[in-house]
């Protein structure tokens, strides 16, 4: 691993679990912690940095009321002649929330910063200051990159258990120290409650931190941007995100289960059925809770690609805001499919452009797995193992391009189905034959039930070469079964590692992958 050590970074982790173990873990959203500074704004909530490139980077923070968001950086933790970065006013209309972007920045450096919150009027009332830490891409192939990836927080009534430690699963990631977390969806379970304690099969008792807004299904505003914030509560993970940055992507939880554009919902725990409705309200609370570039553009979307050096592009996906009605997906014409006609040709434009070692392309759901909607289809794969069909089709017309267009590199990540697993797609055992060999890795849940593995699709011919995952489904954290996955890079061969672990980081399978193949 040719990863180069970087002085200083471990003492930066260090500071900044201390600083986190000072907090005590709120128990109402309006709890703040000791420091706060009596009529000054205060950032109870942490920082974020996210959609790093080699020269910037996002910083968010949210204040506990009107305030300035300023942004100081610096090369070493003792902030010597700091650079001073003039953010936005925060206020009620993006729920004291904002986003400051550094521009300039040297790449493949350690970078500190620190987030004040000043008193609009009063420019010398500050708010205690909040550090956090980065690493910019590096130009130089040599350094490497190391990446970790999940997805899947507070499902199915597993919420943040002090009594279990909360977010432990963080720790693990951040012992690795990756040089970002690529969340591959279902940041919040906007659609199921968390209530104050759920008896677990064996007799014991799991016992959730609770708020009100957690209490029933979000449908206003107000409750999906509390969604949000609920998480934020966990002192494990304010502390993992002052120190590695983020590459978010959404899927249905942020919303309601399964949900697809124009769907009218039959739930009756729902006032507001118009999905399409429920929909802007959890992207407005998205964009606000999440450092993401591309959705503060006119027109801003969730799909991207993240430039991560010479050695990896990241190509994040939306597969849920532009796909079609779920259905029983046999159709034999499909030009909406799961990614809408205009996704799919940008991503074919963006991989042919890139000139990335690797393209990782971050899907929020599987390929080759059936993911069932009832009778319908919630993914990609319909169980029928025969030539392409439904949205199906997408998938064909883009293997078959990377394959035309000799795009190598590319590797699939997910997450979705609440269990690990590792597929490699061969035409020699598949229906439709017209592409190169992939893989496609599966991890996750980050804290949420964990579930049985889903059935295989034969059209593409998957092979599970590796699978863990329960026997029964909605198994608790308390019950493991939470994953998270690692990438390596390596600088010298440009050989890429997956690593699939598990909560504690325990590796339980691992892959390397050859650079410069089309077919691997």
């Amino acid at each position: 691993m040719s990863h180069r050590p970087l002085p200083g970074r471990r003492s930066v982790l260090r500071g900044s679990l201390a600083a986190s173990a000072a907090l005590s873990l709120p128990t109402a959203l309006g709890a703040a912690p000791a420091f706060a500074r009596s009529g000054r704004p205060t950032a109870e909530w942490g920082v974020q940095a996210g959609d790093v490139t080699r020269d910037s980077g996002l910083v968010w923070v949210r204040s506990d009321r009107p305030a300035r968001m300023i942004v100081e950086t610096s090369a070493t933790e003792s902030f010597r002649d700091p650079h001073r970065w003039q953010g936005p006013l925060l206020g009620p209309g993006t729920d004291f929330t904002g986003t400051t972007r550094l521009r300039g920045l040297p790449s493949g450096e350690q970078i500190h910063y620190r987030v004040l919150l000043t008193d609009p009027d009063d420019p010398r009332r500050t708010g205690e200051p909040v550090t956090g830490t980065f690493r910019t891409a590096s130009a130089r192939r040599r350094d490497g990159v190391r990446f970790v990836w999940s997805g899947d927080l507070a499902g199915q009534g597993w919420g943040i258990n002090p009594e279990f430690g909360g977010y432990t699963i963080y720790n693990a990631m951040a012992a690795l120290d990756p040089d970002f977390f690529l969340c591959s969806g279902d940041n919040i379970y906007a659609d199921g409650p968390i209530t104050g304690t759920v008896a677990l099969p064996d007799g014991r008792t799991w016992r959730n931190v609770t708020t009100e807004e957690k209490a029933k299904v979000a449908e206003t505003l107000t409750e999906f941007r509390g969604n949000f914030r609920y998480n934020l509560l966990d002192e494990n993970l304010r502390a993992f995100n002052a120190r590695v940055p983020s590459i978010v992507q959404w899927d249905d939880h942020e919303v309601v289960n399964n949900w697809y554009p124009g769907e009218i919902l039959t739930d009756t725990r729902y006032t507001e059925k118009r999905v399409d409705v429920l929909a802007a309200r959890a992207r407005q609370a998205f964009s606000e809770y999440f450092p993401i570039s591309t959705l503060r553009r006119p027109g801003g979307r969730v799909y991207r690609v993240q430039h991560h050096g010479p050695l990896l592009d990241v190509f994040v996906l939306d597969m849920r805001t532009y796909r079609n009605a779920n259905s029983p997906d046999d159709q034999t014409t499909d030009p909406q499919g799961i990614l809408g006609r205009e996704q799919l040709d940008w991503l074919k434009r963006e991989l042919s452009r890139s000139r990335a070692v690797w393209k990782v392309i971050a899907s929020d759901m599987p390929i080759g797995l059936v993911v069932p909607d009832g009778q319908n289809i919630e993914a990609v794969a319909q169980g029928d193992p025969g030539q392409p069909l439904g949205r199906e089709l997408q998938i064909a017309e883009l293997l078959r391009f990377v394959k035309h267009r000799r795009i190598t590199g590319t590797v699939w990540l997910t997450a979705d189905v609440h269990h690990t697993s590792a597929q490699h797609y061969q035409p020699s055992k598949a229906a439709f034959t017209d592409f190169e060999p992939f893989w496609e890795f599966v991890s996750g849940p980050l804290n949420a039930g964990a579930f049985p593995a889903n059935a295989l699709d034969g059209t593409f011919g998957p092979d599970r070469v590796f699978v863990k995952a329960p026997t029964t489904a909605n198994v608790s954290p308390a019950g493991g079964y939470q994953f998270f996955g690692e990438v390596d890079i390596d600088g010298h061969s440009g050989e890429l590692t997956v690593r699939l672990r598990e909560q504690d980081g325990t590796v339980l399978f691992t892959q390397t992958l050859q650079p410069g193949l089309v077919g691997q």
